[in-house]
């Protein structure tokens, strides 16, 4: 791990939340209802597809529609078993935390808040975060880390400002160490640049409370990191 790349951390702001910004918009209630054979969903108001969406859903037993909303995230890469088997442990597990497909936890997340909602609570309750890092390069070439793939190289410094028993440095040692750390893209689910100048960057995070909660306890921190090495393989 090189030097070179060295930051002051400073975690400007931090929120927790129960739904990702924008993860349903009034296109996905109304597939959602198509789905269901509600007839005409092209004539509800925008005003009252999420509460017309909700209505439907809860016309079905919470199992049904968990199901309904798994096979509308997550289409063709689970199998027909595998969703119904889903649609069942919904009712009672973080499959957002528990699951060990980790690309799908953004979706698990997404389904159970909204039938969390729409069932008053028959659901586990979804946690999720939201806040901005700024990150100040001792040299300011070090930027050029986050460029490409920036996820792996915001992880290593998000990890340095949890405790040894946080989860993501429990379980991805030889990854935060290592040049390979695919699973930092699905730890950081959405990732955003705020503010950059010559030697400052500002990010704005979401991710579960699952890997990232910790970070609130964060004091102003140095850090270093380093990028994934990518390998290219040879035609």
């Amino acid at each position: 791990m090189e030097d070179k790349n060295k930051f002051a951390v400073e975690i400007s702001s931090f929120t927790s939340i129960k739904e990702i910004p924008g993860s349903w918009k009034n296109s996905d209630y109304k597939a959602l209802l198509e789905k269901m054979d509600y007839a005409n969903p092209d004539e509800i108001s925008e005003a009252e597809l999420k509460e017309m969406c909700f209505m439907s859903i809860t016309d079905y037993e919470p199992a049904e529609a968990a199901k309904l909303v798994l096979e509308y995230l997550i289409e063709d890469e689970l199998t027909d078993g595998q969703i119904e088997n889903l649609s069942h442990q919904m009712l009672t597990e973080k499959l957002w935390e528990e699951n060990p497909k980790l690309d799908l936890h953004t979706r698990f997340y997404k389904a159970t808040q909204l039938l969390y909602d729409a069932y008053n609570g028959k659901f586990p309750r979804t946690e999720a975060v939201q806040f901005q890092v700024k990150l100040t390069a001792e040299n300011p070439e070090s930027l050029s880390i986050f460029e490409e793939n920036p996820e792996a190289p915001i992880v290593r410094i998000l990890a340095q400002g949890m405790s040894d028993h946080n989860l993501v440095n429990r379980l991805f040692g030889d990854q935060l160490e290592g040049t390979s750390f695919e699973e930092a893209k699905n730890i950081i689910w959405e990732l955003k640049t705020v503010d950059k100048n010559a030697n400052e960057i500002t990010f704005d995070i979401v991710s579960s409370a699952y890997w990232l909660d910790d970070i609130k306890y964060a004091d102003n921190y140095e850090a270093i990191s380093h990028p994934d090495i990518l390998v290219t393989e040879e035609e």
